[in-house]
């Protein structure tokens, strides 16, 4: 049986479509993303799968469950970190983590919650005194700690450091090597790239592409990508037809040439550059990403 199942779900606001018929499912034990831009609709998904919202149409089912006919029984089977949790400012850590455990038919040792999260120094700190990031680990507790069948974790490493991300990154590794299902939201193309078997890539309430990392990576790009910064040419039209150069993208004085060949094109582009008078840049190779995924479904960078 599939954790979640989601066909054609909607949910407007006035005219506004932030979600406009999404339709898919997750299987058990599967780490599944959710990449798009700001105001994309990942968030709403996640409020209208877990019954936090009502839906405008289509069908949801959580474990077999349909939130909106069974909110209750959908929320014991679950653990959900939203982006904007409220927090009692005058309770430690500790004691948030054994208040949210009470409200679960099970839950994890509050101990081993603390540790996963890094938070162990700060246990008996009250929330008030917690920074952004630490706050944002314990709101990752907060969903761990209800032991559920699946956790939904909505931009979790949102305003943490590198390091702090990483450390994450471990602990829903470690959920998903409990047979966990974990439904990540996220902005970041390199977390979904490391974490997820299988990415939707919303953009304006819909899906506009399904698979995993790898393979949507593969299925939109045979070519590497050259960059470079030269403000001269950011409008030079003849750099779409440099030898191998499939596609050109710019944004502000940073240039992506698309390439099936790579020193051809860099011969090229040397040697048109140095009869232009503009000198290359920070010129560098590198394979394609998800970001260039998103930029050639839709012509804008997923920060946008």
């Amino acid at each position: 049986m599939d954790s979640i199942t989601v066909s054609d779900l909607r949910k407007y606001y006035g005219q506004v479509k932030a979600v406009d018929g999404l339709s898919f499912s997750v299987p058990q034990g599967e780490i599944f993303g959710m990449l798009g831009p700001n105001g994309a609709g990942k968030t709403t998904t996640v409020e209208t799968i877990v019954g936090l919202i009502g839906r405008d149409g289509g069908d949801v089912a959580v474990m077999g469950i349909d939130p909106a006919q069974d909110p209750v029984g959908v929320k014991a089977r679950i653990g959900v970190q939203l982006q904007t949790a409220a927090m009692f400012p005058r309770l430690a850590v500790r004691e948030v983590i054994r208040l949210y455990a009470s409200f679960y038919p099970k839950n994890v040792d509050e101990d081993e919650v603390i540790a996963l999260v890094g938070l162990q120094e700060k246990a008996n700190v009250q929330t008030r005194n917690l920074s952004g990031g630490q706050l944002q680990r314990l709101s990752v507790a907060l969903a761990i700690v209800s032991d559920g069948d699946i956790i939904f974790l909505d931009e979790p490493t949102t305003g943490l450091d590198p390091q702090a991300r990483r450390g994450l990154w471990d602990v829903i590794n470690r959920m998903r090597g409990r047979g966990k299902t974990i439904f990540l939201t996220t902005h970041y193309m390199d977390e979904a790239e490391k974490l997820c078997d299988r990415v939707a890539v919303v953009d304006r309430g819909k899906i506009i592409a399904l698979d995993s990392p790898q393979a949507l990576i593969n299925e939109n790009f045979q070519e590497k990508a050259i960059e470079f910064n030269q403000p001269a040419l950011t409008a030079d039209r003849n750099l779409s037809g440099l030898p191998g150069v499939t596609m050109v993208q710019v944004e502000d004085d940073l240039i992506i040439l698309y390439s099936s060949e790579v020193p051809k094109t860099i011969a090229a582009l040397m040697e048109y550059s140095q009869k232009a008078g503009a000198t290359v840049d920070d010129l560098t190779v590198r394979t394609a990403t998800l970001e260039d995924v998103f930029l050639k479904l839709t012509g804008r960078r997923i920060r946008e």
